[in-house]
């Protein structure tokens, strides 16, 4: 990743209203989840430059992070995943993603098929690995 000079905080917009309305519908026991992945995402997307303005919106009535601008990288949203009723980050089925997250983190991360990693506890661990997952999605079509 290469650092810009923008701090985390500093690189998250205000949340666009119909996402806002949408994170108001979420959970109260997951809605901080939520908003903290949100800003790892902007965080993220601020740390590298080639990744560029994150495109905040709605897909399937899900917050989603697409890197319109740049096309650097993979579609990221945030849900519930159905089958476990576990909140989740989304990746797109027909990349290779979450395939990767897998092999690379192993037991450190739950995966559901080729789309979601599930959000479990928040440890150190699951966190920097999150990020990586986060950073690999953004930063997806810039690969050789």
């Amino acid at each position: 990743m290469t650092n810009k000079t923008q701090s985390d905080s500093a690189a998250v917009p205000k949340m666009p209203a119909a996402v806002a309305q949408c994170f108001d519908q979420i959970s109260p026991q997951h809605r901080a989840r939520f908003f903290s992945l949100r800003d790892q995402i902007f965080g993220v997307a601020a740390a590298d430059s080639r990744i560029g303005d994150i495109e905040e919106a709605l897909r399937w009535n899900e917050p989603a992070y697409l890197t319109s601008a740049s096309k650097s990288g993979s579609t990221i949203r945030l849900g519930m995943e159905k089958t476990s009723n576990q909140p989740a980050l989304f990746f797109n089925c027909q990349t290779s993603l979450v395939e990767t997250f897998r092999q690379q983190f192993g037991k450190t991360l739950r995966y559901v098929k080729n789309r979601a990693v599930l959000l479990d506890a928040d440890t150190s661990e699951t966190e920097t690995a999150l990020r990586h997952c986060i950073h690999a999605a953004l930063t997806y079509h810039l690969r050789d």
